[in-house]
């Protein structure tokens, strides 16, 4: 029997312009947010991928309606709030997806039962569902807050609730639950995380305030808010960019631009990092974009160094360590990467 045989060859430069695919975490929360909220959101350069699509789904189970206009291109009509659902809310293998909108749902006075595939169904779900419990939620749950479970929103009290890891997805389900709460709402983090749900709150016309102290970072959501639908564009995905742009950054000769990629500071730590090993990394055409910075990314073949990744980055750059990897192998002398044992726990319990 003839075995199979692949050779690999060197590639040519790389030269183009490209556009990022829409970015996940805010694709997700364009979603939730115009569901929520009274009237029109019309988003921009949604990712049309299938944990998307289950959260568009799930928003359809929740009253709202949902089209797809064209390309990335989506309508949201919401009704000021979530109604019953009639059957189960499947979020397919969304975990970030079915944090958000338990949250999201807890504000209302309905019950949901939410399940999702075999994947979705052994992550635990505690780490959300302790903060809703505390501010009067109730659940019915598999062991270790697995799903399927049923949720029983409505009668919200307010809550101050100190996260006892770095997690933005418990962070932005006990805001969006926090909306319909009756009370104020703090969530105190021990280090900054992705800050997408404060910052579309705010697009959507709610007031979030954001406190740096020595005790960490407060956020603070009064209560009595209600949301306005609005106009989102998705800036392109950080991690989706990083591949081309590595690719550029290893093979000579090249050159490559990605078009409105996120420029959140709580997502560039890769960007950060490159630069820091010599990397030929520009930006250009800085902007904002439904509350977010977005710009033009170009990346030149460099002559790369090892670095030392300080722990307390890695939450900007968490999902982008494999791609850091990749360049590292082309870099003169060591890199260390340092405070990604969450990578771990990640994978087993969450996605961003």
């Amino acid at each position: 029997m003839a075995l199979a045989t692949l050779t690999a060859r060197p590639g040519h430069a790389l030269r183009g312009i490209i556009r990022a695919p829409g970015d996940k975490s805010i694709s997700h929360r364009a979603l939730i947010l115009g569901a929520m909220a009274s009237g029109v959101t019309e988003i921009e350069g949604l990712l049309e991928g299938d944990d998307v699509l289950a959260t568009a789904e799930a928003m359809r189970s929740f009253g709202a309606t949902v089209e797809r206009l064209g390309e990335g291109h989506w309508r949201v009509i919401g009704h000021g709030g979530f109604r019953e659902p009639a059957g189960i809310v499947d979020c397919g293998n969304a975990g970030t997806g079915v944090r958000l909108i338990m949250g999201a749902a807890a504000g209302f006075a309905i019950s949901a039962t939410f399940t999702g595939d075999a994947s979705l169904r052994k992550r635990p779900m505690m780490r959300v569902l302790g903060p809703l419990a505390e501010m009067g939620a109730e659940f019915i749950c598999r062991e270790g807050g697995r799903l399927p479970l049923t949720l029983q929103g409505g009668g919200l009290k307010g809550l101050s609730y100190r996260l006892p890891m770095a997690s933005a997805q418990v962070k932005s389900a006990v805001l969006l639950a926090g909306l319909n709460a009756e009370g104020d709402v703090a969530v105190i983090e021990p280090e900054p995380t992705r800050d997408h749900t404060e910052r579309m709150l705010r697009a959507f016309g709610a007031t979030v305030e954001v406190d740096d102290g020595p005790a960490g970072r407060v956020i603070l959501l009064a209560a009595g808010q209600t949301l306005k639908g609005t106009r989102i564009s998705v800036p392109g995905d950080p991690s989706s960019a990083a591949f081309p742009l590595a690719a550029a950054l290893i093979t000579p000769g090249s050159e490559v631009t990605v078009e409105g990629v996120l420029l959140n500071p709580l997502r560039t730590g890769l960007f950060q990092t490159w630069r820091e090993m010599g990397a030929d990394l520009t930006i250009a055409n800085e902007r904002d974009a439904g509350g977010e910075p977005v710009g033009d990314v170009t990346a030149r073949f460099s002559k790369l160094v090892g670095v030392a990744v300080p722990p307390e980055r890695a939450p900007s750059m968490i999902d982008e360590y494999p791609v850091l990897a990749a360049t590292a192998a082309f870099a003169q002398g060591q890199t260390l990467m340092r405070g990604i044992g969450e990578m771990r726990s990640r994978r087993a319990i969450a996605s961003p």
